[in-house]
């Protein structure tokens, strides 16, 4: 058996999760996840700024105190923390072995920069292929203590060292397939013991631990936390992580394409769910390509608007600016109105609505102090209450974050040994041809028609939402057997649209995962050009699977 933990599952994550992971009992490998989409771009801003920086500065402060502790619990370090510079990262690990006194193997990944192709992403600050764990399986085996990547997926921390450990080839694709789920359950950290979870108040949630796997040599795993700490893992919190930001019954990575309408999950004891029977089939012939622009400059302006008449209000100072607006004519103008108000309210807060204004543009002079010193001048001649909850500012900087993808072969996938030996990982065998549509899953029998009752759908079902890019995902799973059986039929496309009216005009897929009765949604455009664009007010979707919970429908009663 191969204990693999996580310390970390976004650049910004609990500083002390490092230590608390390498006291808190017996692992074999600790894993560090700190790059998302967003993360990307502010490395790759850091670079600019500082050509030696472009790593999560983060890890290396960890780092100072858990190196000794790592070394002394003959623990290996695996993080994607090299972000834009693994090389420079792993350069100041060995300085800092040096320095405390702790001999340490250094090894890193590179080749996911793709930055050096111009004409190809011409105008880009970042663009990096999610590599496989094949690099991190190679520096493994030659007994480096500590592998510092790149832009790799997040579960090959997982999967590359559940390789290195077993000595799987391409062709062992079930358990492969399997780490990669595992992977994916813990790569969020916090989010599988309980953290972000529907159900908050069944577990004491004030400080979760993070999230281990026993991984045995099929791929299949047991997800778990050290003794005592905090939180809870339950077949609840681990069906919450499994759906979040997936698309689908395929699972594709550079290594394996991980069936996730295979996954069966088992209790198997306090805080303890079996992983198993995952199927695996060939991965891709292309490569993800995450790529981040610059996008131009934007401005948010919020009113408050208190009392009565809120929208007649609105629409005084959506008049007021048109003058505003049509002079600087910003490339793009968003209005929204949110009814935070409540009638007859005892607290003035809660008497106020909030109107927002948001403006993009190429040009920071249009979205700057015009336009908001414009809002101050209204300070005394527009609607009564009138305020804002921010002074005036200037424009800030934004990014648009877009996928592409490259073909495997021609990414070089390279492992630079403790030695300084680099190795060339070839990728694996692909898939031949476009695979085929997994099987159609069968739906459970309806629940026989019986009494309903108007009530919201948390009370039956999960949910969890995220984001990629510009797409909102949001899994939806149900707590017992008889409210599967009317989720699966209740909850259609056309019903998720009614219920959240802002996918109406939206492409939207729903997903079927029986062994989890789950569905997942995913919705296309709601995010703009992704979260560093921030056009919407939860740019990052995560409170999405939230509000479609608080919505009311007819649920039936022996539900309730």
């Amino acid at each position: 058996m191969l204990r693999i933990g996580n310390a970390s599952g976004f650049y910004g994550d609990r500083f002390s999760a490092f230590e608390e992971m390498l006291t808190g009992g017996p692992l074999d490998v600790l894993t560090g996840d700190y790059l998302a989409e967003l993360t990307m771009l502010i490395l790759g801003r850091d670079r600019a700024r500082d050509p030696d920086g472009g790593y999560a500065r983060t890890f290396l402060r960890q780092l100072e105190a858990g190196l000794g502790l790592a070394a002394d619990a003959g623990v290996r370090v695996v993080t994607n923390a090299g972000g834009l510079n693994p090389a420079g990262l792993a350069a100041r690990i060995r300085e800092l072995g040096e320095r405390v006194g702790v001999p340490v193997r250094v090894a890193y990944v590179t080749g996911d920069d793709l930055l050096g192709e111009r004409d190809r992403w011409a105008g880009a600050v970042t663009a990096n292929a999610y590599l496989g764990g094949g690099g991190i399986a190679a520096c493994l085996r030659a007994g480096a203590d500590v592998v510092v990547t790149g832009r790799v997926t997040d579960a090959a921390l997982v999967s590359g060292a559940a390789a290195a450990h077993y000595g799987w080839g391409d062709e062992d694709l079930d358990a492969l397939a399997g780490a990669v789920v595992a992977g994916h359950i813990l790569e969020c950290g916090a989010q599988a013991t309980g953290g972000n979870y529907a159900f908050f108040g069944e577990h004491d949630i004030r400080h979760p631990g993070f999230p281990l796997a026993e991984i045995h040599p099929d791929g299949s795993a047991v997800i778990t936390k050290h003794p005592g700490t905090g939180g809870a893992v339950t077949t609840g919190t681990v069906t919450a992580q499994l759906l979040y930001e997936t698309e689908g019954a395929r699972y594709p990575g550079p290594d394996v394409t991980a069936r996730l309408d295979t996954v069966r999950l088992t209790p198997d004891g306090p805080d303890r769910v079996r992983v198993h029977g995952v199927r695996g089939e060939p991965p891709p012939a292309t490569l993800k390509v995450g790529v981040t622009r610059a996008g131009g400059w934007r401005n948010e302006i919020v009113f408050v608007l208190t009392g009565l008449d809120v929208v007649a209000k609105a629409r005084v100072v959506q008049g007021q600016f048109e003058d505003v607006l049509a002079r600087l004519a910003p490339a793009r103008v968003r209005w929204t109105l949110a009814r935070t108000d409540h009638l007859d309210a005892s607290v003035q807060e809660e008497a106020s609505a909030l109107l927002r204004l948001v403006v993009h543009d190429p040009d920071p002079d249009v979205v700057g102090r015009a336009l908001s010193g414009a809002a101050v001048e209204l300070a005394l001649a527009s609607v009564p209450g009138l305020h804002l909850t921010a002074p005036p500012g200037p424009g800030a900087p934004y990014g648009v974050l877009d996928s592409a993808y490259v073909p495997a072969d021609g990414v070089p996938h390279v492992a630079v040994l403790p030695d300084g030996t680099r190795i060339p990982v070839p990728p694996a065998a692909p898939a031949t041809g476009a695979p085929a549509p997994p099987p159609e899953p069968a739906l459970p029998a309806p629940l026989p028609a019986g009494p309903a009752r108007h009530a919201p759908l948390g009370l039956v079902a999960g949910a969890r939402s995220g984001d990629k890019g510009g797409r909102a995902t949001v899994g939806v799973w149900a707590r017992s057997e008889d409210a599967w059986r009317w989720l699966a039929h209740e909850l259609t496309v056309e019903r998720f649209r009614h219920l959240l009216p802002e996918t109406a005009g939206l492409p939207v897929e729903r997903h079927v995962l029986p062994r989890l009765r789950a569905l997942g949604f995913v919705v296309d455009g709601l995010l703009g050009r992704g979260v560093a664009e921030n056009v919407r007010f939860d740019p990052q979707a995560k409170a999405v699977g939230e509000w479609l919970r608080a919505r009311y429908l007819e649920i039936p009663e022996v539900l309730l």
